[in-house]
């Protein structure tokens, strides 16, 4: 899981999810990409009752105009304590991933964050 901290009058939350909903595929089961398992398994965790209030009409307009037909497996839920990963996972992408190819923007890096599976 990551935990993502946000300025609200710089990014809206709304934005999270468009960026969310354009990188996961919610219809599937426990996984993403070649991985699968609980621990990959995808999710939007609210902090508030307003973001509570604006994922879920996100997730009803998703269901309603791009999966009518099928089950969004992606979870919605209140946010729970969050855990740091192992100090061998901070940083992945930054350190180059399975490709070894460094991406982080402290370097200069502009591209769009790359996801593996």
């Amino acid at each position: 899981a990551i935990c993502v901290y946000y300025n609200a009058s710089e990014c809206a939350y709304e934005d999270l999810l468009d960026i969310f909903f354009e990188r996961v595929n919610p219809l599937t089961v426990n996984g993403q990409g070649r991985d699968y398992g609980k621990q990959y398994r995808t999710g939007v965790y609210y902090h508030t009752p307003e973001q509570e209030d604006i994922a879920r009409a996100r997730f009803e307009h998703e269901q309603r105009t791009k999966y009518p037909n099928k089950a969004i497996a992606t979870e919605l839920k209140p946010s729970l304590a969050f855990w740091p990963a192992e100090k061998y996972h901070q940083q992945y992408l930054s350190r180059g991933g399975p490709r070894r190819v460094a991406q982080n923007a402290e370097k200069g890096c502009t591209d769009t964050i790359r996801c593996y599976g």
